[in-house]
């Protein structure tokens, strides 16, 4: 089986798909860690590479051209990803939705090395709010998805209150029902 993680920044799509992947014995892969190394080999912040994007699609092909393949010929793997669920259509899909202002507490305390550093919370919850805009704007001209549009996904699951455990939980109790319903 293979699980498509997507999600708003500050969700938990990487701590939760990498917790699930665990508990189920799959394979992890995260687009988001490979866009951050190809950002980096670039000399670029992941949001100079986002900036590229707006007018060149190697910044999303490289990787989006893994995913697809990987969708084809691996299984037992969960994805963190905003856009494997469209590559692997035959996936589990997965939203994790969150209040911004606590995705931006999050983000705030757990600075990534391939983004700029920022100096409050209020500072990454304009960050992220303007990436996501911009990411949605980037996917839609490139592949015409919209990945904000929550009728793409078969689960959607509100991270606001959540622990990462509960999360991870609650799709692992999911993957479970699915198990059972296929037998």
């Amino acid at each position: 089986m293979i699980i498509t993680l997507t999600g708003k920044p500050g969700s938990g799509k990487s701590t939760v798909a990498r917790i699930v992947a665990k508990e189920l014995g799959y394979k992890f892969f995260s687009a988001g860690d490979l866009r951050g190394q190809i950002a980096m080999k670039h000399g670029l912040t992941i949001d100079q590479l986002n900036e590229v994007g707006k007018k060149e699609i190697w910044t999303d092909k490289e990787c989006d051209d893994l995913l697809e393949k990987m969708g084809k010929t691996e299984d037992n793997i969960v994805f963190d990803s905003w856009l494997a669920w469209n590559f692997i259509p035959n996936s589990v899909k997965i939203f994790l939705d969150v209040d911004l202002h606590e995705a931006a507490r999050r983000i705030f305390a757990n600075q990534r090395p391939d983004e700029a550093h920022k100096d409050s919370v209020e500072e990454v919850f304009e960050m992220i709010s303007k990436r996501l805009n911009e990411t949605a704007a980037r996917y839609k001209k490139w592949y015409n998805v919209d990945f904000l549009n929550l009728k793409n996904y078969d689960h959607i699951i509100d991270t606001t209150n959540l622990t990462p455990d509960k999360i991870a939980k609650k799709i692992i109790d999911l993957m479970k029902g699915k198990v059972l319903k296929s037998k």
